[in-house]
């Protein structure tokens, strides 16, 4: 069965199989398909982003927020909500619904790769938000993907169970249970979220 969307989009086929794409084709992908989210595993597999509930919505919001306003104050790093896509070493394209990237190591990157281009550079600290449609061990290996990429602190909260999985640099997973706070420890000096709020 295939849907067309709108006449520049392209037509969705429903399959058992997955939808490969090179990266020019996923990029042209994207851009046909601007109202939809999409992420890419490193294999080349189109992955469709499904759209939040509300409260999940309000949540990663208030995530996003606090991340923002702390780097603004802080200003050794940028910070980037869900709509960010970053290039991962091994090929996959990712888009984490919180993401923060050492300043210096940002204006690294041309003025087209930081416009134009879904850049090839690796976060320093991501957040993912578990929704209750999510798929607790497909977030934890996305988790680990971000760590054996590069990625030096990661926050997967799960509001439903009041767990928070961090992920270090070193491999280390620790989880934090029905917590008030979790720090940015020497990733993101002086950060702390709220978990209060997110609860």
């Amino acid at each position: 069965m295939s849907t067309a969307v709108k006449p520049d989009s392209i037509l969705f086929t429903f399959d058992v199989r997955p939808l490969k794409m090179t990266d020019k084709t996923f990029y042209e992908f994207c851009q046909r398909n601007k109202n939809f989210r999409f992420e890419m595993d490193k294999k080349g597999n189109l992955i469709i982003m499904p759209p939040t509930f509300l409260e999940t919505s309000r949540k990663n919001a208030k995530i996003n927020v606090r991340l923002g306003i702390w780097a603004e104050e802080d200003k050794t790093g940028i910070a980037f909500e869900s709509n960010g896509m970053f290039t991962l070493p091994n090929g996959a394209k990712r888009a984490p619904d919180a993401s923060w990237i050492l300043k210096e190591k940002y204006f690294a990157l041309s003025r087209e790769e930081r416009e134009e281009q879904f850049a090839r550079i690796i976060p320093d600290f991501v957040i993912e938000l578990r929704s209750k449609s999510d798929n607790l061990r497909k977030l934890q290996n996305k988790m680990r993907e971000y760590i054996e990429n590069g990625v030096r602190l990661g926050w997967l909260i799960d509001p439903t169970e009041k767990r928070v999985h961090i992920y270090r640099a070193d491999k280390t997973i620790e989880i934090l249970e029905n917590s008030a706070k979790v720090s940015g420890e020497d990733v993101l000096l002086g950060f702390e979220l709220d978990l209060t709020e997110i609860w």
